[in-house]
């Protein structure tokens, strides 16, 4: 499958089979994170990867507590084979503008002097690489939030203070049919078509 294919297909899969990964497919994935663009080549990206019921498990038992799990709209997700966590580093872009080569942008000064924190830029489009890979190698991806829990992930799987998570990234053989959002106000929300988010020449 060709980028722009697997592009166009992709869609996010909230419900997974719980049979491993094989490891090329799962490197294949992985290594799409270098792949994106880095403000200075700074290279500033690392990837937690849980792989087995007994690592995920951990993560599930920090951010969705058994208790909670009887309610939860999406089981499926907790089959996910494998979770990733992408983590950027703020202060090596800070350490990296700070050079002689980059002292001139002033962004060298600390990470408020960045108008546009290109951290979360470089780490999205990284995201976005993962997910793309994820469909052309034929698996389900989801991105998600880690809403509130990131200290407690930090915590118990020992990412170094002053990084920061992206999400969380789901991966593994979708279970049948793309498990869409079960909200009726997502449901109802559609994708714009390009004439409306295109402005030719101005706006």
């Amino acid at each position: 499958m060709d980028a722009l294919a697997a592009l166009r297909s992709r869609r996010s899969c909230r419900d997974f089979l719980p049979d491993p990964i094989e490891p090329e497919r799962l490197r294949s994935v992985l290594d799409a994170a270098r792949r994106g663009p880095t403000a200075g080549n700074t290279w500033a990206l690392d990837l937690l990867v849980l792989e087995g019921p007994e690592q995920t498990g951990a993560y599930w038992d920090v951010t969705l507590p058994a208790a909670r799990r009887g309610g939860f709209r999406w089981p499926g997700l907790l089959r996910a084979p494998v979770l990733v966590v992408p983590v950027v580093d703020p202060v090596a872009y800070v350490s990296r503008y700070a050079e002689a080569d980059k002292a001139r942008s002033g962004l060298g000064s600390g990470s408020d002097a960045w108008d546009v924190p290109y951290w979360w830029v470089d780490g999205g489009a990284a995201v976005m690489a993962m997910l793309v890979a994820a469909e052309a190698v034929g698996l389900g991806a989801l991105l998600f939030g880690q809403f509130g829990h990131e200290e407690a992930v930090a915590a118990r799987f020992g990412i170094p203070t002053g990084r920061a998570a992206l999400g969380t990234v789901a991966l593994g053989e979708p279970a049948g049919a793309v498990d869409r959002s079960r909200s009726r106000s997502v449901r109802t929300r559609r994708r714009p078509a390009l004439e409306e988010i295109v402005h030719l020449g101005r706006w």
